[in-house]
């Protein structure tokens, strides 16, 4: 099969900031008087920013500060910490070269446009992509397949022609379900998620991706 694109996801995938999520909401939902807890991982992992602000407020209800004041403080403070101490997840350079030698590679992300400019330009890698696509645009998230889709056809190529990136179970669907390949890299505490049982590779990390691998798949 022909590979005509890839699709990487941003968070959690290329950059370690699932950790500046949580650090984040501990900050802000805690100063407002939400109990979350410090240890564990985030329940609300692949939602859009404001329902995971929708979901707190539900359950704990603040006053002072509206939902979407909260979320816009979460993406500032999120952005705020990815230049201070965010980090490339291990093997993601790499893998966006092996991709790029295969055809053009875009980025399609839950995460709002401008966190995303943030995130790319602190790393310096808004030039390797070809397009870059937020589900913010997007009647529905992940795992709805329509951020890829709008991927794929920015690039003018087929979605069974193309290979996607995802560190979530939700990312994993929404590839399926756009009819795409899937190469799946959860953490270590997501890995017993049977959804991922459908990717076409699971991997630990991005550092154990193939050149091989890809030649024998997309020849």
């Amino acid at each position: 099969m022909t590979l005509e694109a890839t699709l990487f996801d941003m968070d959690g995938l290329l950059i370690d900031s699932e950790i500046l999520w949580h650090k984040a909401e501990l900050e802000i939902f805690g100063r407002l008087g939400v109990p979350m807890s410090a240890s564990g991982g985030r329940s609300t992992k692949g939602l859009f920013v404001n329902e995971v602000v929708d979901h707190w407020y539900a359950l704990y209800p603040w006053s002072g500060t509206s939902p979407s004041e909260v979320s816009d403080e979460l993406l500032t403070r999120v952005g705020d910490l990815v230049e201070t101490e965010g980090q490339l997840m291990p093997g993601a350079l790499r893998a966006i070269d092996l991709a790029s030698e295969r055809g053009p590679v875009a980025l399609a992300s839950s995460t709002p446009v401008a966190l995303i400019a943030r995130c790319l330009n602190h790393f310096n890698l808004a030039d390797r992509f070809v397009s870059i696509h937020s589900a913010q645009f997007e009647p529905y998230g992940k795992p709805h397949p329509g951020v890829f889709l709008t991927a794929a056809a920015s690039l003018g190529v087929r979605p069974s022609r193309c290979l996607v990136f995802e560190d979530s179970s939700a990312g994993v669907l929404a590839a399926r379900a756009a009819s795409m390949f899937v190469v799946a890299v959860p953490t270590k505490g997501d890995r017993g998620d049977p959804v991922f049982a459908l990717a076409d590779l699971v991997l630990h990390s991005l550092e154990e991706l193939s050149p091989q691998w890809m030649d024998e798949q997309f020849a």
